[in-house]
């Protein structure tokens, strides 16, 4: 199965190795993603104010809230793949690729013309301050001109990933993150352009790395093989996609809408309050990426392994993705926990600022090994072809825990402390239901294997 070095045969041999040789690079290329926006933060930060600090702060859940529907439909796109893969399907892996990216391309322009019509109003829905509101819009519009990129991107490498891959799309962003850098310096510090600088640094950046991914698989020799004259849309592979993929991407939408719900709430204490949140929430970003890198492994190994009917390797799998996540989760939410001020210092160095996201990260990192527990078990069942039901069990744990916690509980007890109390108490929620909906599934899962193999 394994046909060349970037490649991963998830079915075979050793898990734990493979599951960290899979996950590391994974991780890093998540934090560098995430470093497109953190270097935005910390340079408008440091050289425009809080004001401008807090403008590019403001838009990054409502950012989340546009894309993450598209973004989600791209796992759907990463399970078939790694289906059509495992099982030898040359042909079908060939026209799944070709339809997710047709569909990436065609999502990315839908998102572009999106952002750029409705990102002052939904700004100002989220009573984003007046102070602050017209920097925001125009971070926002530059930064939904390279949709298509971003999409093309997180399309290409869900290809990338079903296969084992995650060493290549890592390269590619390591020579976007440096251009990131370099151009918000440039555009910030040498040539004035203050938010709508970071904002066009960023959109360069996502075309490179969009331009490498697609070159990657382009001069690939596998089924995964990219011929831009083969670009259409199959019915077929569409639906299929959405089975997975449009449950998850309403859920991580759904989700974010709290997350929005939450900035509301924040903004409501002034934009020194959201400057914080703006660090601290980028600190807790990076957290996110590192359990979210184990949980796109739990995926594709479960999705792999599922296609070849091994059964007890899946368990495997989830039992030592757990170990993994939380290991991680846990030495990373210590280390921001103990280190919090002087990381937020990297960010601004207005004490009143840091001292709003002390608050905030004092009660998030440490337990943040919840999430991702809370992720891992909705991560094995999309790979088992299950994600509809995990979608609304995430919903009602994570969503309507905190809009509860919002409008019930929050007003009486007005702080950033108590506001973020809200995150840790629906991770445990959520957990309790998604234990109960996997252990159903497995055994429906299991009599299906059984009953294929008859």
């Amino acid at each position: 199965m394994k046909k060349s070095k970037y490649e991963i045969d998830m079915c075979n041999g050793s898990i734990m190795d493979k599951l960290i040789s899979f996950s590391f690079p994974l991780m890093i290329s998540s934090i560098l993603q995430l470093m497109f926006n953190a270097v935005d933060i910390i340079v408008v930060g440091r050289f425009s104010g809080s004001q401008a600090l807090a403008a590019v702060g403001s838009t990054t859940a409502l950012i989340s809230l546009f894309t993450n529907l598209f973004i989600g439909i791209s796992l759907g796109a990463n399970v078939l793949a790694a289906r059509y893969y495992a099982a030898g399907r040359d042909r079908e892996m060939s026209e799944a690729v070709h339809t997710a990216i047709a569909l990436a391309l065609i999502s990315g322009v839908l998102m572009a013309f999106v952002g750029l019509g409705a990102s002052r109003q939904a700004l100002a829905l989220m009573g984003t301050p007046d102070d602050v509101i017209d920097q925001s819009a125009l971070y926002m519009r530059i930064y939904f001109c390279g949709m298509p990129f971003f999409m093309l991107y997180n399309y290409g490498a869900a290809v990338l990933r079903a296969v084992g891959d995650t060493k290549r799309p890592l390269l590619f962003l390591c020579a976007a993150g440096l251009a990131n850098v370099a151009l918000d310096l440039l555009l910030v510090i040498v040539i004035p352009l203050d938010v709508a600088g970071v904002a066009i640094g960023t959109v360069a950046s996502q075309c490179i790395s969009c331009i490498l991914v697609l070159r990657c698989l382009y001069k690939s020799e596998g089924s995964y093989q990219l011929r831009f004259s083969r670009l259409t849309i199959k019915a077929v592979y569409l639906k299929r996609i959405f089975q997975v993929g449009i449950p998850a991407g309403i859920q991580s939408t759904v989700i974010n809408f709290s997350n929005v719900l939450l900035q509301s709430s924040v903004n409501s204490f002034g934009s020194t309050a959201m400057a914080g949140y703006t660090a601290a929430n980028n600190v807790l970003g990076f957290l996110y990426s590192a359990i979210n890198a184990v949980t796109q492994a739990c995926m594709s190994f479960t999705s792999q392994n599922y296609s070849v009917g091994k059964q007890k390797r899946m368990d495997r799998v989830l039992a030592d993705c757990i170990v993994l996540s939380a290991g991680v989760a846990l030495v990373l939410g210590i280390g921001a926990y103990v280190l919090g001020a002087q990381i937020l210092s990297i960010y601004t160095e207005e004490t009143e600022v840091i001292q709003c996201g002390l608050e905030i990260l004092s009660i998030t990192t440490v337990p943040y090994f919840l999430c991702g527990i809370m992720d891992l078990i909705p991560g094995a069942l999309r790979g088992m072809g299950h994600s509809a039901v995990p979608m609304v069990l995430s919903i009602i744990g994570t969503v309507v825990t905190r809009i509860i916690w919002i409008y019930v509980f929050f007003p009486n007890h007005r702080s950033l402390y108590f506001l973020f109390i809200s995150y840790p108490g629906s991770w445990i929620i959520t957990i309790l239901m998604q234990a109960v909906c996997f252990w159903f599934v497995r055994r429906k899962c299991i009599r299906q294997l059984q009953t294929a193999r008859a």
